[in-house]
């Protein structure tokens, strides 16, 4: 993710769900397109805690927090996250398939 690296991208699985802090949701499209744009660019992304991984068959759930800084539109920004992420493995492959973030205020 930082630097917008495009390598991103493979990590998502085709129908992958994004809900942000903010209450916005995306699908890998919408990603895509603000993705290439650079309507976010996030210039780092720290991860702070992992406090639960669980396994169910061919899916990991893993919740974490991270501190992450960028560009908003060209607005600087800095915050705190806990993430929700459900990964599901397809052709020995894992690919991020939801994605669900909480802003951690002070």
């Amino acid at each position: 993710m930082q630097n917008n690296d495009p390598k991103i991208l493979d990590l998502f699985e085709s129908n992958v769900s994004f809900g942000h802090s903010n209450g916005w949701i995306q699908n890998l499209g919408d990603f895509k397109k603000d993705f290439s744009s650079k309507k976010v660019v996030y210039k780092e992304i720290k991860q702070t805690e992992v406090s639960e991984i669980k396994k169910f068959k061919n899916t990991f759930s893993i919740r974490r927090k991270i501190k992450v800084s960028g560009l908003y539109k060209d607005q600087d920004f800095e915050m705190k996250l806990a993430l929700l992420e459900i990964w599901i493995k397809k052709k020995s492959i894992w690919k991020l398939w939801s994605r669900q973030s909480v802003e951690i205020k002070p």
